[in-house]
């Protein structure tokens, strides 16, 4: 008989994190190709352009930010305004080209509108 995730004692919240360190044993930033970390919550979304090897941010943009926040489109439009805004701001800083951490989330959805969002702004991922 197999036993589900849910009857183990795992949460969804703990297997995402297993799914995120699994890929963040392949995935780094540099200072030349930056990651680019997608945070998602229920409500909002981050995208922040990291250097790990300075641990440093480049750039940032969420749906926290007081002129997304007035924004009343669903929100899947605003996280491609988010790819687009840190986009925008990567290139302010001089960077075009990053790697993408979806941090454990599924492509799909929010996730995948900010890589578009992104990409449309000029940032190669």
């Amino acid at each position: 008989m197999a036993v589900s995730i849910k009857s183990a004692g795992k949460s969804k919240a703990t297997a995402r994190q297993r799914r995120h360190l699994r890929l963040r044993k392949r995935i780094a930033g540099t200072s030349e190709r930056p990651r680019l970390v997608v945070t998602r919550s229920a409500r909002h979304i981050v995208a922040q352009l990291v250097d790990d090897s300075t641990g440093t941010t480049i750039a940032s943009a969420s749906t926290l930010e007081a002129d997304l926040r007035a924004n009343t489109d669903a929100k899947v439009d605003k996280a491609k305004v988010v790819g687009g805004l840190v986009a925008k701001r990567a290139a302010a800083a001089g960077v075009t080209v990053a790697v993408f951490d979806r941090g454990g989330n599924a492509y799909h959805g929010r996730v995948a509108a900010v890589a578009d969002g992104a990409r449309e702004g000029g940032l190669t991922l």
